[in-house]
């Protein structure tokens, strides 16, 4: 039998043992695993699953093919990430495209479980494809489908793996044929068998990073009303920050009453940005599921899809040169029922692609507010890209989202009203 997934769908596995195939039409891929505990994050840097440490608790790399014996994955691990990212040194694209995203295949117990995700077209070179998660006694798999720009070396770092920098590509001569390479600079063949850092890829020579060099990684957690600012150049188009909405159902409970959270940002493009005295006007601008946007041209933000079940949903602002405010915003469906965003774990996460990453958690317990304003992204500041924690909420039972303003200002309940169910919206 054959299962088609949607990205954000989700399905039981019907057997203890599966395996997990991925494949790129148009692309070499390097294929791996993260183990995760319930934080998100791995035990140590065993649990990168790759060329060079291809077993680790239950689960085995073989070429493009992940095997997990659930049965023998530890109690502490509740997600097996399969990851794949683009083989540099392959001569294939500088980043994936619509003729390269890869798929997944997972056969498990005569039953076959296919997802074909989306086109990245963000300058992405790594991507987690699905996951195997623990589910009230189960396993499950989810359709993911999330890309990184930074990379398998940023993806890896996101999930607390340590990993190797092997520095600039050296420009002067070869060094002598006797003297033996650095580890990191070794070929996978090459490298000796106990190492456990995740490798970085090397980028082909010809193409340009996707984004500037930073500054050394931060990771902030926003307090109440708190801000922090990224350190960007504004003025470089290929700089690309993304901002995405995490949620993990927060309970057993909660999963089961519904958890189909959406992320929403409305946008001020920066020629409409008004000042001072200024009359501010509202703006209608707003990438969700129902508009996707757009990376190369206006809005220059770009959703990448509707995950109907706990997981995530990451949109992409690139040309912070042309961007004015971003309101990232969450809505809970009315099948949710009654529940608090706090409830269902839901948290932003904004990063440059450079490794530094600010979190902007929710600490309300209020119930029956569809709506949420979670962070601002404000990139009229001339220090670099200001991240805000705004945390309001719509009036009780009110479905219009908010509204956002040429000034950086917003409203709650005072724009359009849209039924997820009704799909003319309105």
């Amino acid at each position: 039998m054959d299962i088609r997934l949607a990205k954000g769908a989700n399905t039981p596995l019907p057997a203890p043992s599966c395996r997990v195939r991925l494949t790129s039409p148009g692309a070499e891929i390097d294929v791996c695993a993260v183990l995760l505990g319930a934080d998100g994050k791995v035990r140590g840097d065993e649990d990168l699953v790759f060329f060079n440490h291809p077993v680790e608790s239950g689960v085995e790399l073989a070429d493009d093919t992940i095997t997990a014996d659930l049965a023998a994955v530890p109690a502490p691990v509740e997600r097996v990430a399969i990851v794949a990212a683009l083989d540099a040194g392959a001569g294939g694209p500088a980043s994936f495209d619509a003729g390269s995203t890869p798929g997944a295949a997972v056969e498990c117990g005569g039953t076959r479980i296919v997802f074909e995700p989306p086109p990245l077209t963000g300058g992405e070179t790594a991507a987690l494809v699905v996951e195997l998660y623990r589910r009230a006694g189960t396993w499950k798999v989810r359709a993911v489908g999330q890309g990184w720009a930074t990379g398998l070396a940023g993806l890896a770092t996101d999930f607390g793996v340590a990993v190797d920098d092997p520095g600039p590509a050296p420009t002067a001569a070869p060094a002598p044929t006797a003297a033996p390479a650095p580890a990191a600079a070794l070929a996978p063949a090459q490298a000796p068998a106990t190492r456990r850092t995740a490798p970085v890829p090397a980028a082909p020579a010809q193409a340009r990073p996707t984004t500037p060099p930073a500054a050394a990684a931060r990771h902030v957690v926003l307090t109440k009303s708190g801000t922090d600012v990224l350190s960007l150049r504004k003025d470089d188009p290929r700089v690309v920050v993304t901002a995405t909405l995490q949620w993990d159902g927060g309970s057993t409970r909660r999963r089961q009453a519904g958890a189909d959270l959406d992320l929403y940002a409305l946008s001020v493009p920066r020629h409409l940005v008004t000042a001072g005295r200024q009359r501010p006007k509202a703006t209608d601008l707003a990438v969700y599921y129902r508009r996707l946007g757009s990376l190369t041209g206006p809005p220059f933000l770009a959703l990448d899809g509707d995950a109907r079940a706990p997981g995530r949903e990451t949109v992409s602002i690139a040309r912070p040169d042309l961007q004015g405010y971003v309101l990232l915003c969450a809505y809970s469906a009315v099948e949710n029922g009654v529940g608090s965003f706090r409830s269902y774990g839901a948290h932003v996460v904004v990063t440059d692609n450079c490794g530094s990453t600010v979190t902007v958690p929710l600490f309300s317990t209020r119930a029956r507010a569809y709506w949420v304003a979670i962070a601002m992204v404000d990139f009229t500041t001339g220090e670099g890209v200001r991240i805000g924690h705004v945390e309001q909420y719509s009036g009780r039972d009110v479905e219009a989202r908010p509204t956002l303003y040429s000034n950086g200002k917003f409203r709650m309940g005072t724009g359009p009203v849209e039924f997820k169910t009704d799909p003319a919206g309105g």
